[in-house]
This record gives structure tokens, sequence and C-alpha cells, in this order.
């Protein structure tokens, strides 16, 4: 087998269909679209989720819970995460940011116990879970809120 013998699978590539091109093409006239109806006219068709006139099911379904306009979202951070920086540095919001720890700060940073600290780090937080202190000064550091 040679470059030049190198073929698609039968069946694989197509031709494009060239609609509305006089009657020897086969999809001369209407098209392939039929006669009238909703589907044969220009932007004919039915939006996404229409059923036919029928109640759609979005509808038919009852409406469920509550969503706080004012909920405060936290970007949460582990203890396992502060790892990269140096010892005694001073971790804050920006610092966070640029190592690509949070995305951005939404509404604050909470931290939180999951994992191990050994470098003693200053932490700059809007919240803090006790037990995330307790490991924080346990490994020399502080953690301000």
């Amino acid at each position: 087998m040679r470059l030049h013998d190198l073929t698609p699978a039968k069946g694989s590539n197509t031709p494009r269909k060239r609609v509305g091109r006089g009657i020897g093409s086969g999809l001369g006239k209407t098209a392939g679209r039929g006669y009238k109806g909703q589907k044969a006219r220009s932007g004919g068709g039915t939006r996404p989720g229409f059923e036919g006139g029928q109640m759609p099911i979005h509808r038919r379904l009852p409406k469920r819970g509550f969503n706080n306009l004012f909920k405060k979202v936290y970007a949460l951070v582990n203890l396992r995460d502060l790892s990269i920086f140096e010892p005694g540095s001073v971790v804050d919001a920006m610092s966070l940011c640029a190592a690509g720890i949070v995305k951005g700060p939404r509404d604050g940073i909470k931290l939180l116990a999951i994992g191990e600290i050994t470098v003693p780090l200053t932490v700059k937080v809007d919240k803090a879970s006790k037990a995330a202190v307790d490991k924080i000064q346990a490994a020399g550091g502080s953690v301000e809120v």
C-alpha cells in the first residue's frame, strides 16, 4: 500500500446536498422540503421545547425551592493548597489569585482544614474554620480573619 492508494472508507464521505438547483438535481422545486406546511416555510419550524401546543413539561412540573438573591458564595481554599507558599510568607486574596488557587475572590475566601500544613504562614482570609486555624497555629503560623 502506498500513500496514493489511501482512500476514505466507503460511505464515509458523502457529497454535499445542493438543494434548489433545478429539476435535474433531484432536489429542485421544493428543495426537499415537501409541499406547504410549517416546515416548508422559510424560518419555519418550532422552538426548542415546543410540544405541538400541548402544555410543555417545564410548565407542567411544579415550581419548587427558593433562590436567595443575597446569599454569599465563598471561594474555598484547603490547607493542602497552601504548601506551595514559602515559609513565613503572607497569604492573602491577591497571592491566592496569582498562584491560581482561587479564580476570583467572589464574596470572600474561606479557609478549610482539609489536608496538612507544615510551613508557618500568615493567612489573611474572610472566614476560616476552627480546625484550620488550629492547624496553622500548630505549624507556627497565624490567621487574620
